[in-house]
């Protein structure tokens, strides 16, 4: 992160802002991660409620943080928990619809300004789909401002009926890796993953529905005659992972599921592809650091992949098998499209904001929501 400025008004104290957490969605919580370390540096007083595990695994303490365990609940015990914690912020930002949700209820009746944040378009069918969209109008109603990570969130909660808006500037942190990706991959890395002498294709997602694994498998399915065969190594844990290693054991599928894994960078400085059959986020994590590695991404167009990388990548159609697999070996034997697409990540991931913008322009919505108005003109978080 370059120099920074410091945001304390001499005479005047440090602004104190809570940032609300859910259930550890890669996304929302690396983005928090950037965000916490960016307004500490510039002097802003920063909380990040979460579980537990989420503090250990993105380390918002060691950012600079104080880090207040709060289970991913709406229960009573939970928002009460949630909402000492929130008394005496200036701001209050949930990132999340969940996370939202309980901040909406542990601010209710106070004044303090409300920040939200959309990361991924939540799913849901049948009944659960009217509670959803009852659950998002409540949250956008008790919204100061409503951030989407994606135009099509920044139109969803317009649609819901929220009073501000925004396309939120949101950047994931450069791996070290991202500056060279190897032509000749690691071979140590490769070896260890069983993938010497063959191409090996990485995919890093908890084992979760609409990920898309069962798709990816249909995929290694198809290509199980292709010479060299193609080594498929899904990196993530998840409630999938019995069923997907059943599948893969009796159908004899070229794939290995690895856990999750902390070495991101190394595994896909490594691969030949990046493979995105299917994500709950809309900005993926995985698509932004396979194109800041340049190593070639194939990926289901789904949610706002299309808008992230632009013509950076091989786009199929969702939910098509065939489709992806097809694309897969047709990248695998065309090194200049390799080539070209490694080029055209490189251009689309300068595109992208900074951390530095990322946590200027939310600083700046902090400082416009914080600054003293008329009272006819605050806004209240009422449910």
């Amino acid at each position: 992160m370059s120099p920074v400025t410091s945001h304390v008004t001499h005479g005047q104290p440090p602004l104190r802002t809570v940032q609300v957490l859910g259930g550890g969605n890669a996304g929302s919580s690396a983005h928090v991660r950037s965000l916490a370390a960016g307004l500490v540096a510039r002097g802003v007083r920063v909380t990040v409620c979460a579980p537990e595990p989420i503090d250990r695994a993105y380390g918002f303490t060691a950012a600079g943080a104080e880090h207040l365990h709060v289970p991913r609940s709406s229960d009573p015990v939970s928002v009460a928990a949630l909402r000492t914690a929130c008394a005496g912020a200036d701001l209050v930002h949930a990132h999340g619809l969940h996370a939202s949700f309980r901040a909406a209820l542990a601010l209710s009746g106070r004044p303090t300004p409300l920040v939200v944040t959309w990361h991924n378009h939540a799913h849901a069918e049948g009944p659960r789909a009217h509670l959803l969209r009852m659950l998002e109008r409540r949250v956008v109603k008790a919204a100061t401002v409503v951030l989407g990570t994606t135009s099509e969130l920044v139109d969803r909660a317009r649609h819901r009926g929220a009073r501000d808006a925004r396309l939120a500037a949101v950047a994931v942190p450069r791996p070290p890796s991202a500056h060279a990706h190897p032509d000749r991959p690691c071979p140590k890395v490769r070896a260890e993953l069983g993938a010497t002498g063959r191409p090996l294709l990485i995919t890093v997602a908890s084992l979760d529905p609409h990920r898309g694994h069962e798709l990816l498998l249909d995929a290694a399915r198809a290509w199980r005659s292709a010479e060299p065969l193609p080594l498929v190594v899904i990196a993530g844990e998840g409630p999938l992972r019995p069923a997907l290693q059943r599948r893969i054991e009796d159908e004899g599928l070229p794939v290995r599921l690895i856990g999750r894994r902390a070495d991101v960078g190394e595994l896909l400085a490594a691969a030949d592809l990046a493979l995105l059959p299917g994500s709950g986020e809309a900005r993926s994590v995985l698509a932004q650091e396979a194109l800041n590695a340049r190593v070639p991404l194939v990926a289901a167009r789904t949610g706002g992949i299309a808008e992230l990388v632009g013509d950076a990548a091989e786009l199929v159609p969702h939910r098509d098998p065939e489709a992806f697999a097809a694309a897969v070996l047709r990248l695998l034997g065309d090194p200049a499209r390799r080539r070209e697409l490694r080029e055209r990540g490189t251009r689309q991931a300068a595109t992208w904001p900074t951390e530095d913008e990322t946590v200027a322009q939310v600083l700046s919505i902090y400082d416009e929501l914080t600054q003293p108005r008329p009272l006819g003109q605050r806004l209240g978080n009422g449910l």
